[in-house]
């Protein structure tokens, strides 16, 4: 869970530390495009929240915070979409589908563990 002064920040919070933030090192995996500029997620969180590095809020918890303010996030340099990850529910949903069927019918697993309780319970009572 993200510290409370993390968790209360606004975008106009971030926008404006992103206005002097500067960073000089290797580009992080998750960073923000603000105002054109590519960031490093975690660092400009926390900085806009005024918390040390060590602060315990994780880099999937800023990312979060800075999608919910409509910020434009990317991991390794690509855009994080949510069309990409709607491509993956029709997977999730086939699999559902399956499950579900072999939940119930005559040779769902349902079924064979009925039969399993009967004969189990035929055999001891």
């Amino acid at each position: 869970m993200p510290s409370s002064r993390v968790a209360s920040l606004t975008k106009e919070d971030i926008t404006a530390t992103a206005k002097n933030f500067r960073w000089s090192r290797h580009m992080p995996k998750w960073s923000v495009i603000v105002e054109g500029r590519e960031l490093p997620a975690r660092p400009l969180v926390l900085q806009a929240a005024g918390v040390p590095p060590n602060d315990p809020t994780n880099s999937h918890q800023a990312v979060a915070i800075l999608k919910e303010q409509g910020f434009d996030v990317r991991y390794q340099g690509k855009t994080i979409e949510q069309e990409q990850r709607a491509e993956v529910r029709p997977d999730i949903e086939d699999l559902l589908r399956k499950v579900r069927g072999r939940l119930k019918g005559p040779h769902s697993m349902l079924e064979d563990r009925e039969r399993e309780h009967r004969i189990e319970k035929d055999r001891l009572g």
